[in-house]
């Protein structure tokens, strides 16, 4: 062992011969720690300013989503769909049970029989009470009412409310069924979704439009989890994929649901294209796939048997578009929802509280749209009617009522 003189003895001096190796260590160390904290400062002021920016964005999400969108758009899909699918298997809706008052629409106004004659505008027959899935249905069950404005005294939106399946009970479904003879469909682009702004149409719904203004519902998932595209006016912010789900609107404001390439290929009365995932409803049928648990199929988000908040949207034999959504539903009870209202081609549109949301309005007198008098199509929608008229994140789709003059 060594002593400590001996020890002192091995030190270098001032003036002394050091190895050139020891020497270059000492001479770069320091240069590596400040690259290291120049790097981490960088990092840091990166970080603040990616996330600063997202938190204050000017749109209607909460700061804690636009945490949780900052964090998915950063490479954490995985860890969230993780954490989303742990929360909602803990939090499944309740067995059994009563909806509360009120959440079941009132049918005092319901019909389900058949129009007279009328002399007004060309229009599709109205749609017959929807089947209800539990054995003692509640009063107003699966009742088509008209909502709306009127188009030569015609009402082109119908709408109801009904429980999804005979076993979560006290969970509400809406469905809202819409006459492309009397509407009409645009979809408009948002802040953040698809990108590449501006769009010909953008929200937030302006005052012109907002005078024929009937009613505004969800897009899809964003585009990087839609596995599909998005095309509108000539324009492609995401290519269209073949065989994938989309909502189709055309040049006199019709809408569609087709598989793309087997059902519509771009044409030029094609104006907007809108995918996401694939069809949940095809030839009449529930497809097969619903029942897939494979992530890939159904989004970088909870799986396709996690009972959350869904949307989605189909077209019946007579072209009619029927939405539905509700809290508590798989996909494949989003689907058989949507099948039950007449859909033969229909799919799932956006997930989750924060983004399933169907608005329609009833302004008095013919006056314009607004959140005043909006509604929610099931009682406990998360966001309120004025969502599309402030900025939004999301794309969205607008129904219009048509010009008439009797």
């Amino acid at each position: 062992m060594k002593t400590s003189q001996e020890i002192k003895s091995t030190q270098p001096v001032r003036g002394e011969f050091v190895p050139r190796g020891r020497r270059l260590y000492k001479r770069r160390h320091p240069k590596i720690r400040k690259l290291i904290l120049a790097i981490v400062v960088i990092g840091l002021a990166s970080f603040t300013w990616s996330f600063g920016t997202a938190l204050t964005a000017a749109n209607q999400q909460s700061e804690s989503l636009k945490a949780v969108e900052w964090v998915r758009g950063h490479g954490g899909g995985q860890l969230l769909r993780i954490a989303e699918d742990v929360w909602y298997t803990w939090h499944q809706p309740p067995k059994g049970g009563t909806p509360p008052k009120g959440a079941i629409l009132d049918s005092a106004s319901a019909t389900s029989s058949p129009r007279t004659a009328h002399a007004g505008p060309p229009h599709l027959a109205p749609p017959k009470s929807v089947v209800p899935f539990v054995a003692s249905p509640l009063p107003g069950e699966g009742v088509w009412q008209p909502e709306g404005r009127t188009i030569g005294g015609l009402h082109g939106l119908y709408v109801t409310t009904m429980r999804p399946d005979p076993v979560h009970t006290s969970l509400v479904a809406g469905l809202a069924w819409m006459d492309p003879k009397l509407l009409s469909f645009t979809l408009f682009a948002g802040g953040a979704e698809p990108g590449g702004a501006p769009w010909p149409n953008m929200g937030p719904i302006n005052s012109s439009e907002a005078a024929s203004l009937v009613a505004a519902f969800n897009s899809g998932f964003r585009m990087r989890d839609s596995r599909g595209g998005y095309y509108s006016n000539g324009r492609t912010a995401s290519p269209l994929v073949n065989g994938q789900a989309s909502f189709v609107i055309y040049s006199n404001g019709t809408a569609n649901v087709v598989a793309w390439g087997r059902d519509q290929t771009m044409t030029p009365n094609v104006v907007s294209v809108r995918q996401n995932l694939s069809l949940i409803v095809d030839n009449g049928k529930v497809t097969s796939g619903v029942f897939s648990p494979n992530y890939q199929q159904w989004g970088a988000t909870v799986g396709n048997s996690v009972l959350v908040w869904r949307s989605g949207v189909g077209v019946t034999s007579n072209g009619a578009i029927v939405y539905a959504a509700g809290p508590g539903l798989s996909v494949a009870s989003l689907a058989t929802l949507l099948q039950r209202a007449g859909a033969v081609r229909a799919m799932e549109l956006d997930i989750n509280s924060t983004w399933v949301d169907y608005f329609f309005f009833n302004p008095p007198n013919g006056g314009p749209a607004s959140p005043a008098n909006g509604t929610r199509l099931v009682y406990n929608m998360q966001r309120p009617p004025q969502r599309y008229f402030e900025g939004t994140a999301r794309d969205f789709i607008g129904v219009f009522a048509r010009p008439y003059k009797g």
